[in-house]
């Protein structure tokens, strides 16, 4: 009988064993399942996060004709130091006063191009800084001015101030701009690859316009 008892006691101590050991291999199983499940969680968020859109819609232009929320070419390179001079560039004026634009005649040329109609004696303008400049626009489109800083009330007295950087003005600006002293007009041909490329940004502006600006540089700062 003890035997037999001693027996059932060992039988009964091998069975609690394995009764344990089966939960601890549950407990590790369902540890094993959640750490896999919070890992694919993981790796799919990082995906979203790297390759997912953002849902922002198209690039705008506001009402300013050579402003934008967002540039529609951006660019990344250094400002070139020089580009092809406006092949029929329009008469010099008096700085400060209204100029007379003339459209070039001819088909629109594909490249930027720039001419100092009057060369400034001031300081040179950079990227970054805050300008102050009066300008006339005018389109291939069109052939005709189509705004003028000196004739709009909100700006005519002050001029249109800005920062020559990429986003605050098209890419034209940021590098037709750039290098001009103070005291100083230019006229930018514009192609729409430095304008606003597809996207008609306000009456008389086409898509893929070629613009036509001057501008005066009256203040860095």
């Amino acid at each position: 009988m003890a035997t037999s008892k001693r027996e059932r006691q060992k039988a009964a101590r091998r069975e609690k064993l394995e009764r344990q050991q089966r939960a601890e291999a549950r407990r590790r199983n369902v540890r094993r399942g959640v750490i896999g499940v919070v890992v694919a969680a993981l790796v799919i968020g990082t995906g979203f996060v790297l390759f997912g859109g953002s849902g922002k819609t198209p690039t705008t232009t506001t009402t300013a004709p050579i402003t934008t929320t967002t540039s529609p070419v951006t660019t990344t390179t250094a400002v070139p130091t020089s580009f092809p001079k406006v092949v029929h560039p329009s008469p010099a004026g008096t700085f400060g006063t209204e100029p007379t634009l003339v459209v070039p005649p001819g088909p629109p040329p594909t490249s930027m191009e720039v001419s100092d109609l009057i060369t400034g004696t001031g300081p040179a303008a950079k990227v970054g800084d805050k300008l102050t400049v009066q300008y006339v626009l005018a389109t291939y489109s069109t052939r005709k001015v189509i705004q003028a800083s000196w004739t709009t009330p909100s700006i005519a007295k002050t001029g249109f101030q800005f920062t020559l950087a990429s986003g605050n003005v098209i890419p034209g600006w940021v590098e037709g701009v750039a290098g001009m002293r103070v005291g100083g007009r230019r006229e930018l041909v514009i192609p729409p690859s430095l304008g606003y490329g597809a996207t008609a940004a306000g009456p008389g502006i086409a898509k893929n316009d070629t613009l036509v600006f001057i501008v005066d540089l009256l203040k860095i700062g």
